[in-house]
C-alpha cells in the first residue's frame, strides 16, 4: 500500500525561511508590509519546499479566486465550429495565464441558461466575467449587472437604454467594424464594380449591424443610394452565405461584386459561385471580413479581406479586466493610454487584406 505524501505547510515555509507565520502568508498572499529580503527568503522555501498554496483559505484572506469567467452568448455548437471563437479564447488564455488566472469557460444553449450563468456568477465562484458574442434581446447584460460581476464586453454594446446593463460606464472592446466595410466597398468600387452586394451577419449584433452601416455609408456616398435587393441577411456561417449567395443571384443576376459580412459567409458564398460558373473576380468580386487564416487558407482563389486582430482583442478583453479588479496579485501593467476604469473602449483599428478574390 503506498503512503500518502504529505504536502508542505505554510509552518514548514515560515521555519525554512526563518520568519513568522505571518510574513509567510502576507508574501504568498500578496501582501503589503514585508522587506524584501525576508520576502525574498520566503519565495526561495516556498520553491524549494514545492509548497503550493490553499485556494480555498487564500481566498478567504484575499477576496480573489484568481478565476474569471469566459461566457460565449452562443450554442455550443457554433462555439466549436468558428474558428472566430477559438482565436478569442486564445488572446483571453494566454492573458489570464500570464498572470496566474484560470479560465472558466461558460456557454448558454438557450435562455433556460441565462439564469445559471447568472446564479454561478453570483455565487461568488470567479472575480469577474469576459462577456461576447451577445445579441440584442439578450438578457445576459441585465442579469450580469444584477450579479454584481466585474465584466469587459467584447463588442459594443448595444441593448436598451432602459435595462439595467444600459451603463455609459460600461467596458469593452471592438474593433472598427464600420469604417473596415467603407474600406471593403471603396475597394471594390476602386476596381469598377458598380453592382455590389452586401451579405450581413445577424443584424441583432452591434458588429453585423455596424458592417451593414459602413456599407451603407460609402454606396450612399458614391452612388447616391443602394439598391435594397443588393443586401441579403444572413448569419455568419458557410451554409448562411451559401442560402444569401443563392438568393443574391436569383434577385440581382447582374451582381458584379460581394462584401460578405464575415469570412466564414464569403466561404459559403464562394462556393455557389463556382457552382453557378461565376468567375472570380473577373465576373464577381469578393471581399470578406476577420482574416481568419483557417477559413482564408480554404477559399479557391485566395480570400481579399479585411483583417481584424482577433485574437489581441481576446487579450486586451483580460487585460482590462484584470486591471480593474481590486487587491490583485497578478496585475499586468496599464495599457498606453487607456485607464483601467469603468467607461473604457477600445476600439482596434482594421486593415484591408488584398488577396485573389478582389
Amino acid at each position: 500500500m503506498t503512503e500518502a505524501v504529505s504536502r508542505p505547510t505554510l509552518e514548514a515555509v515560515a521555519a525554512r525561511a526563518g520568519v513568522s507565520r505571518a510574513t509567510v502568508s502576507r508574501v504568498v498572499n500578496g501582501g503589503d508590509g514585508v522587506r524584501e529580503p525576508l520576502a525574498e527568503r520566503v519565495r526561495r522555501a516556498v520553491e524549494e519546499l514545492g509548497y503550493v498554496p490553499n485556494q480555498a483559505a487564500r481566498s478567504l484572506v484575499t477576496r480573489r479566486h484568481d478565476a474569471v469567467a469566459v461566457v460565449i452568448a452562443e450554442p455550443e455548437t457554433k462555439v466549436f465550429a468558428d474558428p472566430f471563437f477559438a482565436l478569442q479564447l486564445r488572446g483571453i488564455s494566454k492573458e489570464l495565464t500570464a498572470h496566474d488566472n484560470q479560465l472558466v469557460l461558460l456557454l448558454t444553449e438557450g435562455r433556460a441558461d441565462h439564469a445559471r450563468v447568472a446564479r454561478y456568477l453570483a455565487g461568488g465562484h470567479v472575480d469577474g466575467a469576459l462577456v461576447f458574442s451577445l445579441h440584442l434581446d439578450d438578457p445576459l447584460p441585465g442579469l450580469i449587472h444584477d450579479a454584481g460581476v466585474p465584466t469587459v464586453f467584447g463588442g459594443r454594446p448595444g441593448w436598451g437604454e432602459d435595462t439595467p446593463a444600459a451603463d455609459p460606464g460600461v467596458a469593452y472592446v471592438d474593433c472598427d467594424n464600420r469604417g473596415g466595410a467603407r474600406a471593403a466597398v471603396r475597394h471594390l468600387l476602386d476596381l469598377g464594380r458598380r453592382r455590389i452586394a452586401h451579405i450581413t451577419g445577424p443584424l441583432d449584433q452591434t458588429s453585423a449591424a455596424d458592417r451593414l452601416d459602413g456599407y451603407r455609408d460609402v454606396m450612399a456616398d458614391v452612388l447616391g443610394e443602394s439598391d435594397p435587393r443588393l443586401v441579403v441577411q444572413s448569419d455568419f456561417t458557410p451554409a448562411g452565405g451559401e442560402r444569401a449567395m443563392r438568393e443574391l443571384l436569383g434577385r440581382c443576376p447582374d451582381v458584379d461584386a460581394v462584401f460578405a459580412a464575415n469570412d466564414l459567409t464569403a466561404l459559403g458564398a464562394l462556393r455557389v459561385l463556382r457552382e453557378s460558373g461565376r468567375r472570380v473576380p473577373e465576373d464577381v468580386a469578393v471581399v470578406g471580413f476577420d482574416d481568419m487564416v483557417p477559413v482564408t487558407e480554404q477559399t479557391e482563389p485566395p480570400l481579399t479581406t479585411v483583417r481584424q486582430d482577433i485574437e489581441e482583442m481576446g487579450r486586451l478583453m483580460a487585460r482590462l479586466l484584470l486591471q480593474g479588479l481590486p487587491d490583485g496579485r497578478h496585475r499586468p501593467p496599464a495599457l498606453p493610454g487607456v485607464p483601467g476604469s469603468p467607461g473604457t473602449a477600445v476600439i482596434l483599428p482594421t486593415t484591408l487584406i488584398r488577396r485573389a478574390s478582389a
